[in-house]
């Protein structure tokens, strides 16, 4: 029997859904801007508007799932909630609008649910991967050696960069070196946290997720309507990584998004995802970036596949 689920991101800038078949056929992927970390580092607390914003894209999402026939679905959600005093009332809201299970992840299952889904469709490579996942609220790096995975997630995003460091406007040099010394002491705790890292420094496939890296992935192809094919495992340099983020941070949010390949709703927040891109880039000593438009959603639905493919006395 053919069984469809539904995949849902509650991240910090975007909220997301994958609805996929039992046999691998993707239905729907869809991704809007709701920006529901908006204040939280500041004040501890989802705001009404930013809850408003992601409950109005649920009940559309609801709306999806019923057209396609979804039978099961799992909502995730991320940094902004794990920080917010209000998070479990927004999980048992987001079940009420869904009709599925709602759960908070931690960093670590952010992360390992992240590199399955963005390792699944990787042509076999020598070395290591890692994934770099740049999210609103955080960041998590992950990698797996000899069969055991090793992840942090780090309190670095673009969302909270912008408000914490850089501005949403035209990057200051006193915005540029408060965002490069809160990144660096993010990255020293990861290191510290994780020493296999260290052992991959100058060795491992970087790929990089979220909406960060596909974003830049369309401004460096310069597509103004999306196109998976030509931003999916698009390698990337670090030296475009550095000039794109040197660019956009002279620009007012405006002039960014006047560039093509730029989705609205990132342009304030996107040279601190890059800020963040280059300074995994350089501690990892690595030159390139594989872009993978895969990631934790597909991760989630693969699960949900699994779970399904377990239950079922036929399989």
């Amino acid at each position: 029997m053919t069984e469809t689920v539904a995949a849902l991101d509650c991240g910090s800038n975007s909220t997301r859904l994958l609805i996929v078949t039992s046999g691998q056929v993707t239905i729907r992927r869809e991704m809007r801007i709701t920006r529901l970390s908006q204040g939280v580092d500041a004040s501890g607390t989802l705001t009404e508007e930013a809850l408003k914003r992601t409950y109005d894209v649920l009940g559309e999402y609801r709306t999806l799932m019923n057209e396609c026939g979804v039978t099961r679905g799992l909502l995730v959600a991320t940094s902004a909630v794990r920080d917010a005093s209000n998070g479990a009332a927004f999980l048992d809201e987001a079940r009420r609008i869904t009709g599925v299970d709602a759960t908070l992840l931690s960093g670590d299952e952010e992360a390992s649910l992240s590199y399955a889904g963005a390792t699944a469709d990787l042509v076999a490579d020598l070395r290591p991967t890692m994934i770099v996942d740049i999210g609103g609220g955080s960041t998590e790096l992950a990698v797996v050696l000899d069969g055991t995975m090793h992840s942090y997630s780090m309190q670095l995003g673009c969302v909270r960069i912008t408000e914490r460091a850089l501005g949403r406007d035209v990057v200051t040099p006193e915005g540029d070196a408060a965002g490069r010394a809160m990144i660096e002491s993010e990255l020293d705790r990861a290191w510290a946290a994780q020493p296999a890292f260290a052992t991959v420094v100058g060795r491992v496939r970087l790929v990089g997720l979220a909406g960060t890296v596909a974003t830049l992935a369309q401004l460096d192809a310069r597509i103004t309507t999306y196109d998976r094919e030509a931003v999916h495992h698009r390698l990337l340099t670090r030296s475009t990584v550095e000039w794109w983020r040197d660019t956009l941070a002279g620009e007012s949010p405006s002039a960014r998004l006047a560039r093509p390949g730029m989705v609205a709703g990132r342009e304030d927040v996107l040279p601190a995802g890059l800020y963040v891109l280059d300074a995994v880039m350089g501690r990892l000593g690595v030159d390139e970036v594989l872009t993978s438009e895969n990631d934790i959603l597909d991760g989630i639905a693969q699960s949900l596949l699994k779970e399904q493919r377990a239950s079922d006395p036929r399989t």
